[in-house]
């Protein structure tokens, strides 16, 4: 994968003289290779996209990155190369079980003792019926 050029941006560039922003394959300009949103080429993948597959990164370096303006700012994301990438790892068990007494634990109120349907409001320290009480 040692080619990123995209033909329909370098076609434009010949043909109309016009040079996109953010399309820089060889990473000259910005330093790493760069394109403009919507287009990276395949074989290529954002976090986002990685993880809604089912993959990470595993360990590897982003190989590119994606620009584009967001009002004044300017907005990057890293691409991964998905040939590189491994299947997500899973919880075991016993992570699991831990996972679920720490919100169980979120969930109980250290006043009266009940597990509530939502998560206890750190600032107050208590569930709300509680903290309506002391006022």
């Amino acid at each position: 994968m040692t080619d990123l050029r995209a033909a329909d941006l370098d076609n434009l560039a010949e043909r109309t003289g016009i040079r996109v922003e953010f399309y820089d394959p060889l990473g000259t300009r910005y330093g790493f290779p760069t394109f403009p949103y919507h287009c990276a080429p395949d074989g290529l993948a954002t976090l986002r996209q990685l993880r809604a597959a089912g993959l990470r990164p595993g360990g590897h370096d982003p190989v590119a990155q994606i620009y584009w303006r967001h009002r004044a700012n300017r907005r990057v994301a890293y691409l991964y190369r998905t040939d590189l990438a491994k299947a997500k790892r899973t919880a075991t068990p016993a992570q699991r079980e831990a996972i679920a007494k720490a919100l169980l634990a979120r969930r109980t109120c250290r006043h009266c003792g009940l597990v509530k349907p939502y998560y206890i409001p750190r600032r107050y320290g208590c569930c709300l019926d509680c903290h309506g009480g002391q006022s």
